[in-house]
């Protein structure tokens, strides 16, 4: 949309989005100032090897194997080069070798897809270094070679100071100071909006909905959308846009 000409069609000075957030009760509003929601990247990790017969493990280059001491080379980066005050993830989501009825066959290949959730720049450049050194160093010493592919999905979703407290205000108008979760835990999930906040000042706020509780939380194939808590999330926009650019008395 941004590079359709969106803000060219339609000029914005300032932005806002609301997400319905199943961690809070329905009636509060949360909202985050500076990282709201982590940057989002994608990692694929192809190892060749060399099949062979699993009860000759010696006649080949297992995979299996090989994607078995990367995925732990990939859980230490955060608990050894990320600092304790910073926070990341990486997780390895899926891995793919050989055929399940096929008992005995070492396969040729396997392939690992993961992702990376960071805060800071400079913490997403550096798991990127050190997955590109700790990839082709483990299969290499196996005898194996394994590739990485890695994108940069989603940037983080950071909110602007002022723009942020400009909410705030504004929601406690609506629900009272008692209800709005200033510094609400921001959250390794990943937003598209965040492309939005690199191009003009904004904030994303979290609108309760309650649920989670009962452990259902977003992206559940059990979710339901609470409707009740709709016309206080459209009032919430209403009154930004409102408070913004009053009207002349």
């Amino acid at each position: 949309m941004i590079e359709d000409g969106l803000f060219v069609r339609f000029p914005a000075e300032r932005l806002y989005a609301v997400h319905n957030w199943p961690a809070l009760p329905p009636g509060k509003i949360g909202i985050t100032p500076g990282p709201a929601m982590a940057a989002a990247d994608r990692i694929e990790i192809t190892i060749d090897g060399r099949g062979g017969h699993g009860a000759h493990p010696h006649a080949a280059i297992d995979p299996v194997l090989v994607a078995g001491h990367i995925i732990t080379a990939a859980q230490s980066i955060v608990s050894r080069n990320v600092s304790p005050i910073d926070t990341a993830v990486v997780s390895i989501c899926s891995m793919q070798a050989g055929n399940p009825g096929a008992m005995s066959v070492i396969p040729a290949h396997a392939k690992l897809v993961g992702t990376v959730r960071t805060f800071r720049p400079a913490t997403q450049d550096m798991i990127e270094r050190r997955l590109n050194e700790l990839v082709p160093a483990i299969a290499a010493a196996f005898g194996a070679k394994a590739t990485l592919k890695y994108e940069r999905i989603y940037p983080a979703t950071v909110n602007h100071d002022a723009e942020a407290a400009f909410a705030m205000r504004v929601a406690e108008t609506l629900v009272g100071p008692e209800n709005v979760a200033r510094n609400l835990d921001p959250s390794m999930g990943s937003e598209d909006f965040a492309f939005m906040l690199q191009a003009r000042p904004g904030a994303f706020a979290r609108l309760g909905q309650g649920g989670a509780d009962g452990g259902c939380f977003l992206h559940n194939s059990t979710y339901d959308f609470n409707d009740a808590v709709i016309p206080l999330g459209a009032g919430f926009l209403a009154s930004l846009a409102e408070r913004a650019m009053p009207l002349p008395e």
